[in-house]
């Protein structure tokens, strides 16, 4: 069995903060879109992907520096929170390698951003070298390229995995993989009927995850 943990809203508690900033970075820009709308729209794309759909709303291209600037203070949003583990999820990792299940992560975030959080958050030593990013495939959630990405890279058949999702895409994405998902909705943002919607066996506690994964 083979464990793939998406990251941000699963592993660390970005989300809040991240579209906080995405919303002013953007609204600067023309689009008058609140952190919720941000969440609604864009949540468990990357940020390729994102950047695409605010310049078809805007009908022109964002500035060549808009992710630059605006990744700038987002980590500093990070560092200042300061950024955390979502609750019970480092015993439920550490769990599920007691039991000796593989895990690894696979996220629409960049590498560089992974590293950041995942770090920030004490998390980074539990995947290290383990770690695979949207941009490393032609085409990020909800296209199963990188799971199956994953998979590949961790020897083991699409069959055999199972991801732990928040999102709407990253369910349709595991399931476009052949692979079971369980869809974390322990959040208060997150939107539990639209992930069972999608497909995801809708679990609310990281408590619970090894229990789900070792029955």
């Amino acid at each position: 069995m083979l464990v793939i943990f998406d990251c941000d809203g699963v592993l660390v508690d970005t989300e809040p903060l991240a579209n906080a900033s995405f919303s002013r970075a953007i609204r600067a820009q023309g689009l008058d879109w609140s952190p919720d709308e941000v969440l609604r729209r864009l949540m468990g794309l990357s940020l390729k992907s994102c950047v695409e759909v605010c310049e078809a709303e805007l009908g022109r291209k964002l500035p060549d520096d808009f992710v630059e600037k605006m990744q700038v203070i987002t980590y500093q949003m990070f560092r200042n929170a300061p950024l955390r583990p979502i609750a019970g999820v480092k015993d439920a990792v550490q769990a599920l390698h007691k039991a000796g299940v593989a895990t690894c992560v696979a996220s629409s975030g960049a590498l560089e951003k992974m590293r950041f959080t995942l770090g920030l958050t004490g998390l980074w030593e539990l995947f290290e070298g383990r770690i695979f990013s949207a941009a490393q495939v032609p085409r990020g959630k909800p296209f199963p390229d990188l799971f199956l990405h994953a998979a590949l890279s961790m020897d083991v058949q699409p069959f055999a995995c199972t991801v732990i999702e928040d999102s709407v895409p990253g369910v349709k994405a595991a399931h476009a993989a052949g692979m079971r998902v369980l869809a974390y909705a322990g959040e208060p943002y997150a939107d539990a009927p639209a992930l069972k919607a999608a497909g995801g066996e809708v679990f609310d506690d990281m408590a619970k995850l090894p229990g789900l994964l070792l029955a």
